[in-house]
């Protein structure tokens, strides 16, 4: 059973019947011998005409005949005596497998079934394949599937009738039992009206799950945090700028929120450059006016003392005073810190997972923002929380994506989104070039430098090939030093964290003005001066990969530009990607169109939110019927919040069955 829960994710009835196959043999060919082709699954019925047994290194052979020709059954170490049971001579046999041609005869190695068509027997007509694990015979994966679905009772309809009918799908029971008991090899496939159905079942439970937490928490007891204005009105005195109108109305629906008595959980979603940090700002400032503390989480220790240089000035402008902490910090300094924080001397901390440790203590939090959300998970969230009565929480992502895939994965947040770009930034220009092309793209870099400008030089890091990835940012970044002397930085992830700082401050003081790294820049690293982008290999990067790197260029009142060096020959949909982001600066316009060229795949597989895994749900075939189960979920939980009616004790059901128990319990519990 080990290996069957390898495969399936448990060994429960529901781990094992939500265990879709990947394909399906036919084996519904029933020909005579002669009319069997290469490679052909075939089912056949023949007389056996006699015995070889192997000799050497041969095979053990069974001959057998029909009215049209010959056909050669083999085995490798197979025992002679059960062979004879098995194949006796001049009775009959169905035997069903692979035909092969080896020196111009048909032959059939090791056949998948072997039956006596006398006593009934058959070889299933259309077989499910499964995925399998080193160890697990597939026969014996099928029958604990069917054994498992044999004990699945008919199900409530959880389904609005309309959709049901609209679709023309069949019941949940009957979708199961077609999807592991086949009657065309076209039932298993993800875009059959079988699979379709569970699938959707399994994205109307997700969101129900969502729906469900969002309207709990909205009951949950917190604490209304209003302000007079004082610290945010002299934040936005200090600005040298206007902010958007996106950041003004994003600014207002977190005051709103912050003012709600139920703790705020919302999603600040913004592209790259969009003034997320401004928005964070203010939140912090009306949480100050109200004597309460902030802290903000950032995934890293750059990324985190890159927000304390932002943020710092802005608040302090605003007369709220902010310390940054990390692992990095020692000694008496930290200890001071703690003690400035734990009294509530310190309205605002900006940190790293040093945060979550336990002699971190605050005198009253009140508000946490976490930045790049996704690589913390909802447990990161939940011990934060911890730390104060009932905080409210900002979530920010600088990865815009679809806003139907943003139900799915932040379907329990409420939502507010960056759309404009701040006042005088201007459009990045950006270019495709082969690699061969290197040594011109230096040289623009070197007369950059003469005017001040700073550059990176971001090679690829895929795990796979770690170590030859980074032997490539050596050589690259020996080859740059060789051309531009001491004034070139390297930064990896093997770099350690303070040799990585003394990097990027050279860098940022302009010391260097050549910053080569791997992706470790890509989110959050602020150096106005830098001008231009150069991306190595760029056909091995995502879209919203390559669109986060470009933004770390033209932050200054400059003109940025970006050079995607690639190396010949290009693929399709190498060279579909890199045309779009040379003809978009739009992350969230970018967003789409990695959506539609590599499917949901990326996206919905992301474990950001704490939710099981998708088990039916097939991203490039069902990713489109995601908004339409979330309407639908929408108006279930808003008839039936509690789940009472008998539609409402079905989703229950539903809940349970797709890993969701836990959201029918705070239904009950109102």
């Amino acid at each position: 059973m080990e290996l069957i829960s390898k495969v399936a994710g448990g060994t429960q009835v529901r781990d094992l019947v939500f265990l879709a196959p990947n394909s399906a043999i036919d084996r519904r060919k029933r020909v005579p011998i002669a009319e069997t082709e290469e490679d052909d699954i075939a089912t056949i019925e023949a007389e056996v005409d006699g015995h070889m047994p192997g000799y050497k290194n041969l095979p053990y052979r069974i001959r057998l005949r029909d009215e049209t020709g010959f056909l050669t059954v083999a085995y490798f170490r197979g025992h002679e005596d059960m062979l004879k049971r098995m194949w006796p001579v001049g009775q009959t046999r169905l035997v069903s497998g692979k035909v092969t041609f080896h020196d111009g005869m048909r032959q059939m190695l090791h056949p998948d079934y072997v039956v006596d068509p006398e006593k009934g027997e058959a070889p299933p007509a259309v077989e499910p394949i499964y995925p399998l694990t080193q160890g697990l015979p597939g026969r014996t994966l099928q029958r604990t599937i069917g054994m498992a679905l044999d004990s699945v009772p008919e199900a409530p309809e959880w389904l609005e009738p309309t959709t049901v009918q609209a679709h023309d799908w069949p019941d949940f029971r009957t979708a199961l039992e077609h999807m592991h008991r086949p009657t065309t090899p076209e039932d298993v496939a993800p875009e059959s009206p079988f699979r379709t159905r569970l699938a959707y079942d399994e994205l109307f439970a997700r969101q129900c799950a969502l729906r469900l937490r969002r309207s709990h928490r909205r009951k949950e007891p917190g604490r209304a945090i209003t302000g007079d204005g004082r610290f945010v009105d002299k934040l936005l005195a200090s600005l040298p700028y206007a902010p958007t109108g996106a950041q003004k109305r994003s600014a207002d629906e977190i005051f709103i929120d912050m003012a709600e008595p139920s703790p705020m959980l919302r999603l600040l979603q913004g592209d790259v450059g969009s003034g997320k940090t401004l928005v964070a700002a203010l939140a912090m400032a009306r949480a100050a006016e109200a004597g309460l503390q902030s802290a903000l989480m950032a995934p890293t220790d750059l990324l985190a003392r890159q927000h304390g240089a932002t943020l710092e000035p802005l608040l302090t402008a605003a007369g709220v005073s902010a310390a940054v902490l990390t692992g990095r910090d020692k000694g008496k300094e930290r200890k001071d810190l703690l003690a400035r924080l734990a009294r509530g001397e310190l309205s605002v901390v900006i940190g790293t997972h040093a945060l979550f440790q336990e002699e971190v203590a605050f005198h009253d939090l009140g508000l946490i923002v976490i930045d790049e959300q996704h690589r913390f998970g909802v447990s990161d969230r939940m011990r934060m929380v911890a730390k104060g009565f009932a905080p409210h929480v900002l979530v920010m992502s600088a990865t815009p994506i679809p806003r139907t895939l943003a139900l799915s994965i932040h379907g329990d947040m409420d939502l507010s989104v960056l759309d404009e770009k701040p006042p005088g930034r201007q459009p990045i220009n950006t270019d495709a070039m082969p690699l061969s092309r290197a040594d011109e793209v230096a040289e623009k870099i070197a007369d950059a430098a003469k005017h001040g400008e700073r550059a990176y030089w971001v090679c690829p890091l895929i795990e796979e090939s770690e170590a030859v990835d980074l032997a490539a940012v050596d050589d690259r970044h020996a080859d740059l030093k060789a051309r531009f002397g001491d004034r070139v930085e390297l930064v990896h992830g093997r770099v350690t964290p303070s040799a990585r700082e003394k990097a990027m401050d050279r860098f940022r003081a302009g010391e260097s003005f050549l910053l080569v790294a791997t992706t470790v820049i890509e989110v959050g690293v602020n150096v106005p001066e830098a001008t231009i982008m150069v991306i190595e290999h760029a056909e091995r990067f995502g879209l919203a990969q390559l669109h986060q790197l470009r933004g770390r260029v033209g932050r200054g009142d400059k003109q940025g530009s970006c050079v995607l060096l690639w190396k010949p020959p290009l693929g399709e949909q190498a060279k579909e990607r890199l045309d779009a982001l040379r003809r978009n600066d739009d992350g969230f316009a970018i967003a789409e169109i990695d959506f539609r060229m590599r499917g949901a795949g990326d996206v919905l597989g992301t474990q950001q939110s704490g939710l099981p895994p998708f088990r039916l749900v097939d991203p490039e075939a069902h990713s489109k019927m995601l908004g339409a189960a979330d309407q639908e979920a929408r108006l279930a939980i808003e008839r039936d919040a509690e789940l009472k009616t008998p539609r409402g004790q079905a989703i229950r059901l539903a809940l349970s069955l797709f890993g969701y128990a836990e959201a029918a319990e705070l239904a009950r519990s109102g």
